[in-house]
């Protein structure tokens, strides 16, 4: 009996052990084929994504999209610009192809007029299709390791992910350009946090299975006790992998708006608007600070956070520690001074660094209808979406610092020729479709030549930047002054008549008359300019046309005499509206 009470025992265990035995086979087999095979999926959507942004990018700043891919040339802008890529992102290499696979410029110089005629690239890039691939790479052949890298073991393998991104101008390919971007750290971290939570997850369900199939042997009634138990940790746990997925989609969604903002404006808007889904247990305002360093503007708020228009550095503990700091989660406290009135609830101030700079403060304060618990829950979240949002910061500033180098003159500060076109042009097509007047008014400094002859280049830099701000203060609204080269200048004037225009350009020129210019302790001689004032759509259509005609009034205003404006098409000269006075020949630039 007691030899047929143990087979029996035994016969009833055998099929808990098989489950066993299976679900641990099953996770064991799902450990190490299904993590892997995810990641590749998620890194290689995302390096796509990033690829076709960074795309966007360059694109943007190439006069021409088809003629580097159709020339093989491009400007050396484009190229210092494309060497950048680098140092501003994840990217450490990047190529231009044309149609046929041959690389018209790389970031790595001696790969310039090689071919790629591998199938792939005829059979989908050259056809409009992006095409991304995995390879393992020798740390020798990844350009600026130690930079985009803590860690660099020049013995192991590295993981790279090459994205190729068609080039299409008016729906036609043009080419392709190719970005390297090295993943080994951030394939090995998801790797390694997907492989724990498979194993977490699988460890979970075994173990349910096994106790579940142990009890339903003993007793029906503690079955069902058990099922009711394992649903609710089942639909707990499915509520935490919803919210984390959750949190997941919103933070992509939030770094991929932030990365289109075009302003810290439109930027600040984006955060104040997302943080308020991501962190809905805190208030919280953001602070950056101002071009002068010595203080942080206020510029968004969410939840019911309020900030200060402005607060000092040493006004907050977090950033005089370099660190983020808690209150409330300590036997002591301080709290910071932009923080007051305080009502004792915890808060946080996360500093926001970029490229090892800080650039401004979050802080988050947890709501009032809020517990302790969950608001301490959103540290982590709180941090990742910190360093989206500096990053984020640190691009809209470098995008808005080469926008302005590329359109203001160095001397002047003053608008250069290229945007003036441009300018010109948009405000032209305005003012066709409502009907107003354009007017185009060349300025010319009298006897530059000379006087940078008499008095030398730094004299004359002087005098340029005195007229630029006489220029500058005699525009407003959408009013455009510019520096064409040179002594030359040009002023926009839209929306007017020619009676105002006539009379605000002599205004101009006897305020530049009358200014005094100091260099090395003496006044400069007097400066006088000449003008010629052209209109659209009187004159003429075309922008080329109405420039040739501003400079015909200009020459007819110096063969008049000088210090004086002429309007185009007048044949009768128009004297100045003050006539100048008399001035000794050591003393006028006019006579020099």
């Amino acid at each position: 009996m007691w030899v047929l009470e143990k087979l029996r025992s035994g016969l009833r265990a055998a099929p808990v052990a098989v489950l066993f035995v299976a679900s641990v086979g099953l996770s064991y087999w799902g450990y190490l084929q299904l993590p892997p095979r995810a990641v590749n999926y998620l890194l290689s959507h995302d390096y796509v994504t990033q690829a076709e942004l960074w795309k966007r990018r360059v694109l943007a700043h190439f006069d021409d999209v088809a003629r580097p891919f159709t020339e093989a040339q491009l400007s050396l802008d484009e190229i210092n610009y494309l060497k950048r890529v680098p140092d501003a992102s994840d990217i450490y290499r990047i190529k231009l192809f044309d149609l046929d696979g041959t690389i018209i410029w790389s970031s790595r110089n001696r790969e310039i007029g090689s071919v790629n005629d591998k199938a792939y690239f005829k059979e989908v890039v050259a056809k409009g299709h992006t095409y991304v691939q995995r390879e393992e790479k020798d740390a020798k052949e990844i350009d600026g390791l130690a930079i985009h890298s803590l860690f660099t073991n020049m013995d192991e393998k590295h993981i790279v992910y090459e994205v190729y991104v068609p080039v299409l101008e008016r729906g036609t390919v043009v080419g392709a350009i190719e970005f390297y971007t090295n993943a080994t750290t951030l394939h090995q971290l998801t790797l390694r946090r997907m492989q724990i939570a498979f194993a977490a997850v699988a460890g979970i369900i075994t173990l349910l299975l096994t106790i579940t199939a142990w009890i339903s042997s003993r007793a029906s009634q503690y079955q069902v006790k058990m099922a009711k138990r394992q649903t609710a940790e089942e639909r707990e746990f499915v509520e935490k992998q919803m919210q984390l997925a959750r949190e997941v989609q919103l933070l992509g969604d939030l770094n991929e708006w932030l990365q289109s903002s075009q302003s810290l404006g439109e930027l600040f808007d984006m955060v104040a608007r997302f943080m308020s889904h991501l962190l809905p247990d805190a208030e919280g305002s953001i602070y950056v600070y101002s071009n002068s360093r010595d203080v942080l503007d206020g510029c968004a708020a969410w939840n019911g956070g309020e900030y200060k228009p402005h607060i000092h550095p040493e006004d907050c503990w977090g950033l005089r520690r370099g660190r983020t700091y808690e209150f409330g989660r300590h036997e002591v406290n301080f709290c910071c001074d932009h923080a007051e009135p305080h009502d004792d609830r915890p808060y946080y101030c996360f500093p926001i660094l970029a490229h090892g700079e800080t650039v401004g403060l979050m802080n988050l304060r947890r709501r009032k209808t809020s517990s302790n618990k969950d608001f301490y829950k959103c540290k982590k979240l709180a941090q990742m979406c910190a360093e989206q949002i500096s990053m984020a910061i640190a691009n809209v500033r470098m995008r808005d610092q080469l926008q302005e180098q590329s359109t203001r003159d160095p001397l002047t500060g003053l608008f250069n020729r290229r945007y003036m076109l441009d300018r010109l042009r948009r405000l032209l097509n305005a003012a066709k479709a409502k009907g107003e007047k354009v007017y185009m008014i060349y300025l010319d400094v009298d006897h530059f030549k000379k006087f940078n002859d008499n008095h030398g280049h730094d004299a004359g830099d002087n005098v340029l930047s005195e007229v630029a701000s006489c220029l500058q203060d005699a525009c407003d609204g959408e009013d455009v002054a510019c520096r064409m080269g040179g002594e030359e200048f040009m002023l926009i004037w839209p929306g007017s008549d020619l009676k105002t225009v006539e009379a605000r350009a002599n205004k101009l020129r006897e305020k530049v008359e009358a200014m005094r210019v100091l260099y090395q302790e003496k006044h400069l001689p007097t400066v006088t300019i000449s003008a010629g004032v052209a209109c659209f759509p009187d004159n003429e259509r075309d922008i080329q046309a109405l420039l040739r005609q501003a400079d015909e009034a200009l020459y007819a205003a110096k063969d008049g005499g000088r210090n004086q404006v002429r309007i185009y098409g007048e044949t009768q000269a128009k004297l100045p509206a003050t006539k100048p006075k008399p001035v000794s020949p050591s003393s006028s630039m006019a006579a020099e």
